[in-house]
């Protein structure tokens, strides 16, 4: 049934069967309508969209909550336009996307968005894999490192803190902990370091930080394997 036919069956509800049935007609008109392709849009532009979802001009800002799910080269005029979508575990987002608090970037495809490439986001969890230039979450630290992971760019571990556990070099300390120790060839060669809930009477690493309430003193020349070491003393 085409939309003028629709639309005759909608005028006729209402003058013989009473509001409730012309609401219905009326609506199922409207699906058919805002279902078509809108003229002058591209069919990018064109294609459903889940809750919440638009089409935004490139250089226009990405809402709060929302990554970029889709690229239209052809959108906006010529200039191009970007598909926002609130952000939901597991999602695939295109390249240049935002990564919502929260979230870590765990898998890659270089054909995805129509080339452009695309990044899958999830919800962090304990012991999760992540792809090299992932967000850390706060309160997380880097565990592991694989470096033919996320599709041959590297992929690390993160996995929540807990004393006398190993990092990888460049992982954040969280608040509480001290560096004691260093394995040169840990983490798949990328250098680890080993981390304990701060207490009077460690030694602690070069670049360790040092918590309210201690502060450094002695010094051994042959701590932290060989790179030196201060221990911690209440302040």
């Amino acid at each position: 049934m085409n939309v003028r036919q629709l639309w005759k069956r909608a005028t006729a509800a209402v003058a013989g069967r009473g509001i409730g049935a012309a609401a219905s007609a009326f609506a199922l008109v409207a699906a058919v309508v805002l279902g078509g392709t809108v003229s002058g849009m591209s069919s990018a532009e064109a294609k459903p969209a889940w809750p919440s979802g638009r089409w935004a001009c490139s250089g226009q800002p990405v809402d709060a909550g929302n990554v970029i799910t889709d690229h239209d080269p052809a959108g906006c005029g010529g200039f191009g336009s970007w598909y926002q979508q609130p952000v939901k575990d597991g999602i695939w987002t295109c390249s240049g996307s935002p990564v919502v608090a929260g979230y870590v970037i765990t898998d890659h495809q270089t054909s995805g968005c129509r080339g452009i490439g695309s990044w899958r986001h999830s919800l962090v969890k304990d012991g999760i894999w992540t792809c090299s230039g992932s967000p850390v979450v706060p309160g997380y630290v880097i565990t592991n490192h694989l470096r033919a992971g996320c599709g041959g760019i590297g992929s690390w571990q993160h996995g929540l803190p807990h004393d006398g556990i190993w990092t990888c070099s460049g992982s954040p300390v969280v608040a509480g902990y001290v560096i004691t120790g260093h394995l040169q060839a840990g983490c798949d060669g990328a250098g680890a370091w080993y981390h304990n809930i701060a207490r009077v009477g460690l030694w602690t690493c070069p670049g360790s930080p040092v918590p309210p309430g201690f502060r450094a003193t002695t010094y051994s020349a042959g701590g932290c394997n060989g790179l030196g070491a201060w221990a911690l003393a209440r302040a």
